[in-house]
């Protein structure tokens, strides 16, 4: 067996389930679920026509590398979305397309760190576990960055010593961030851009929450943008990956994509045509169509502004609580361990949220999920706000 099995995590929900074991929550609630990231808003029906219209490219084998004319889209998109000038990201060499994002960025490392080399990992802390699992398999030694409050919860890639750079291959970064909403800012990756040329590691950006922001006139810079602005027109060493899940409430399509730097995607197209993960053609016809239509995306927005509000008016007045720069998530401090709030607002108030502490790992003494908690609004407007309403009643009664 792969000796990095034995290093992995459960994953968070497995340990959610654990502590909720045994508890009968009140029956007279309706359970309320806020700690999956899984968006519940319509698919839009549009795209669900484009893959029902193409449904008869089932009877035919995809190619790893995906249609020319989705290529082309999400070329198009990457331009539009990112103000890169038309044409400067090339369809046939700069994209690849992949069944979602999570296999994709589990798959990347496998592809790029040869674990003869002693490699190191660095991402966040918390974390996207996929991130720390592909590291682990991979061979590498994952390399943690604690974001916290006092770092606006961002990296902090001055501090990691120069011996660790030495040994990097790889440096995940997810922005806005899981579970914060925390934006990058574009000066802080053009310095790891720079540290990725200086070291030659990868940069591999987890952009899957890049389209939901709270600023309609300011949403989130991405890697690629950043990395053309620098002059880095060939995008050396950077990586983005999106999905369709988030943007256009799509999370079954499993469609997304990864572009960036042609030398690497190269490799990584000889990679995935062993793996054999080519996206279907029927999800291919309908990807086109979601790349292509911003009107569902902004009309997404709005419906998370109007939970956002909602959900923090109601509890302001009992904690501190603030709208993220982007994402759909609550990173919420408690006054209790987060495993005891979670446990004990679950048998209260049958509501699930999931705690911090799952999402990461104690590293430099200190684990910066501790005493916070994931609240995911992707539940109706409605029972968002009845569930505000029960963590209002239940805070209250711990005060």
């Amino acid at each position: 067996m792969n000796p990095g099995l034995a290093l992995c995590h459960p994953y968070p929900f497995e340990k959610l389930a654990q502590l909720k074991h045994g508890i009968i929550a009140p029956e007279h609630k309706a359970h309320i679920s806020l700690s999956i990231g899984e968006p519940t808003h319509p698919t839009p029906a549009f795209i669900q026509h484009a893959l029902f219209e193409h449904i008869k490219g089932l009877g035919a084998y995809p190619t790893t590398k995906g249609i020319p004319a989705l290529r082309q889209a999400i070329a198009d998109w990457l331009c539009f979305r990112f103000k890169i000038p038309a044409g400067e990201i090339d369809p046939e060499t700069h994209i690849l397309p992949v069944s979602g994002t999570r296999e994709a960025l589990f798959s990347i490392a496998q592809c790029v760190v040869a674990a003869s080399a002693k490699p190191i990992v660095i991402m966040p802390n918390p974390f996207y576990q996929i991130y720390e699992g592909a590291a682990l398999l991979a061979g590498a030694e994952p390399y943690f960055l604690n974001t916290t409050e006092a770092s606006g919860y961002l990296a902090d890639f001055e501090s990691v010593p120069e011996m660790i750079w030495e040994r990097c291959r790889l440096v995940y970064i997810c922005s806005p961030g899981n579970p914060s909403g925390a934006v990058m800012s574009q000066e802080t990756q053009e310095k790891l851009i720079r540290l990725a040329e200086k070291y030659d590691f990868i940069i591999a950006s987890d952009e899957c929450y890049s389209e939901l922001y709270d600023d309609e006139g300011n949403p989130p810079v991405g890697l690629l943008q950043t990395a053309y602005a620098m002059g880095n027109k060939a995008f050396k060493r950077c990586l983005v990956f999106h999905s369709l899940s988030k943007r256009s409430n799509a999370p079954g399509l499993r469609s997304g994509f990864v572009a960036g730097d042609a030398e690497i995607l190269q490799s990584y197209f000889q990679y995935r045509t062993y793996q054999g993960c080519a996206m279907p053609l029927p999800t291919q016809h309908a990807s086109i169509r979601a790349w292509q239509d911003e009107a569902h995306v902004i009309e997404n927005r709005e419906l998370y502004r109007a939970k956002f509000a909602a959900f923090i008016d109601i509890l302001s007045n009992v904690c501190d609580i603030s709208k993220p720069e982007a994402s759909f998530y609550v990173w919420l401090k408690t006054t209790l361990p987060d495993t005891e709030f979670a446990q004990q607002l679950f048998a209260k108030e049958n509501v699930t949220v999931l705690p911090g502490s799952y999402l990461s790992r104690e590293f430099g003494g200190l684990n910066p999920g501790k005493n916070h908690v994931r609240i995911a609004l992707v539940a109706p407007l409605a029972d968002c706000v009845e569930a505000a309403h029960r963590i209002n009643n239940f805070i209250t009664t711990l005060n």
